[in-house]
């Protein structure tokens, strides 16, 4: 039995969550989510609380429930506060821009990078060194965020790149010269 999957996950109000046919409904203020459950997993709603439960003891079944659980506490924390993801530009002269639903990137290349905000996903630049990726989807704002990460991932030796906020790259020395060398 997963420690986990037996947490019981609080509901705040105006957040109701639905199980029918496999499949859980999450709605609250800031949208609706859907996921489908495969497996002996059944998901209880009882007043503001809401239980998974594992229907056997098979293998199969106890990896599901706590993966599960955290999906569904995931989506119930999405609808009603959503996610977001912070991520910096380190560079000389490299920023990135809103353009209307396009992210413009100008990140060491010959050309601006181009990225369309993709349906569900909130971007924003407050600064042009700074990119805020948010969304009521845990998943689906991780990884977009890796997306653009991935577009120039720091390098480590003068930490050029996108990175997220916080992240510490480590810096490798560089070549040095010949100095006492025979």
């Amino acid at each position: 039995m997963s420690r986990i999957g037996k947490k019981v996950i609080a509901v705040p109000a105006g957040v109701s969550v639905g199980f029918e046919n496999g499949v859980v409904t999450v709605k609250g203020a800031k949208g609706t989510l859907t996921r489908e459950i495969k497996g002996n997993i059944d998901v209880k709603h009882e007043g503001a609380e809401v239980h998974v439960l594992a229907l056997d003891e098979t293998a199969e079944t106890n990896a599901r429930h706590g993966l599960y659980r955290a999906l569904i506490a995931d989506m119930v924390k999405g609808v009603s506060e959503g996610f977001t993801k912070g991520l910096e530009i380190k560079g000389v002269g490299w920023k990135g821009a809103m353009q209307g639903n396009k992210l413009v990137l100008n990140v060491g290349f010959s050309h601006p990078v181009e990225f369309t905000q993709p349906e569900g996903i909130k971007l924003e630049c407050p600064n042009p060194t700074e990119i805020v990726v948010s969304g009521i989807d845990k998943t689906l704002v991780g990884q977009v965020a890796a997306d653009l990460r991935a577009i120039r991932t720091p390098e480590p030796y003068h930490g050029y790149g996108i990175r997220y906020k916080g992240e510490h790259v480590e810096h490798k020395e560089g070549k040095t010269s010949g100095k006492g060398k025979k």
